[in-house]
């Protein structure tokens, strides 16, 4: 049986606040006044909204929730980068990633099996 984290009150005030740190030393990046968790995702972001300007792509949404459920049961979420669809009505899923974990491959494999899609890694 694994351990559950415990935190002092005294822990857990010196901690709020402070910032985790960033996978894979990823830098935040603000493009707009809108915060991205990377510069590879920002990037990918200003190319989708050039398309989406340009009449290529429509809906185009970030940080979108998909919620991964097991015989009805809740296990977890997970955050697509962009969503939005095609000129041809084709409904695209994207994360951007520099790496790949094993958990974002178990997740993505997950959603894509529930919910019949296929995530576009950028």
């Amino acid at each position: 049986m694994s351990k559950s984290l415990r935190l002092t009150a005294e822990q857990y005030q010196a901690m709020r606040g402070k910032k985790l740190p960033r996978v894979h030393n990823a830098k935040r990046k603000i493009i707009n006044g809108i915060e991205f968790d990377s510069t590879r995702e920002a990037r990918r972001y200003q190319d989708l909204a050039l398309m989406q300007i340009a009449g290529h792509i429509v809906n185009l949404r970030r940080q979108v929730p998909f919620e991964i459920r097991v015989n009805k049961v809740y296990i977890c979420s997970w955050l697509a980068d962009f969503t939005y669809t095609t000129a041809d009505g084709t409904k695209c899923v994207e994360d951007s990633k520099g790496f790949k974990t094993e958990i974002f491959k178990l997740k993505c494999r997950l959603v894509e099996a529930q919910y019949g899609i296929k995530i576009l890694v950028t």
